[in-house]
C-alpha cells in the first residue's frame, strides 16, 4: 500500500515541506517516487518514519537505494521535450513537477554517472538549464565496473 512520507526542508531559510510516495518495506518504507526538492534521499532509498500531527514525517535514512537524484530547473521550455528524451536514452527516468521548467532526475545505479553528469554540464553551459544534485548514491570517482567488486564496507573486516 502506497502512502505519502512528509519531509520537512529549508528553501531560502523558509521551512516547507515536499510529500513522496513510499510503500511499506517491513517497519520502514521504500520511496517510490523521485523527489522534487529535498536532498540526501533518492528513488528506491529505504526510510523510517513517524507519525506526528495527522501525518507520516522522514525520520532517517536506513539504506541507500544507490540511485541518485537531479533536479534540473529549464530556462528554455521548448529544449524540455529534447533534453527529457537524451536523458531517458542516457538510462535515466524524470517526473515533471506543477512547476513546467522544472523536473527530478532519477539515475539507476547501473548507469554511469559521470556519463549524465558531462551531459548535464553541456546542457547548463549552453545556458539551456541549470542543475543540482540533490542525491548522489554512485560512487563517484569509480568506474562503474569497479563497483561490482568494491566491497561494502559494513560486511567488511579490517
Amino acid at each position: 500500500m502506497k502512502t505519502k512520507i512528509l519531509f520537512v526542508y529549508k528553501d531560502e531559510g523558509e521551512l516547507k515541506t515536499e510529500s513522496v510516495w513510499a510503500s511499506k518495506h517491513g517497519e520502514n518504507y521504500k520511496i517510490d517516487n523521485i523527489p522534487f526538492f529535498i536532498s540526501n534521499i533518492a528513488l528506491g532509498d529505504i526510510v523510517s518514519a513517524e507519525a506526528e500531527d495527522g501525518g507520516l514525517y522522514f525520520d532517517s535514512l536506513i539504506k541507500p537505494s544507490g540511485h541518485s537524484a537531479i533536479q534540473i530547473v529549464f530556462f528554455d521550455v521548448n529544449q524540455i521535450e529534447r533534453i527529457t528524451k537524451e536523458l531517458e536514452n542516457l538510462g535515466c527516468h524524470w517526473e515533471g513537477t506543477h512547476i513546467k521548467a522544472y523536473i527530478s532526475v532519477d539515475i539507476p545505479p547501473a548507469i554511469p554517472f559521470n556519463k549524465v553528469r558531462d551531459y548535464l554540464k553541456n546542457q547548463t553551459s549552453l545556458k539551456l538549464i541549470d542543475y543540482k544534485e540533490a542525491c548522489i548514491g554512485h560512487p563517484i570517482g569509480a568506474p562503474y565496473s569497479l563497483r561490482k567488486i568494491m566491497p561494502d564496507k559494513k560486511k567488511t573486516k579490517m
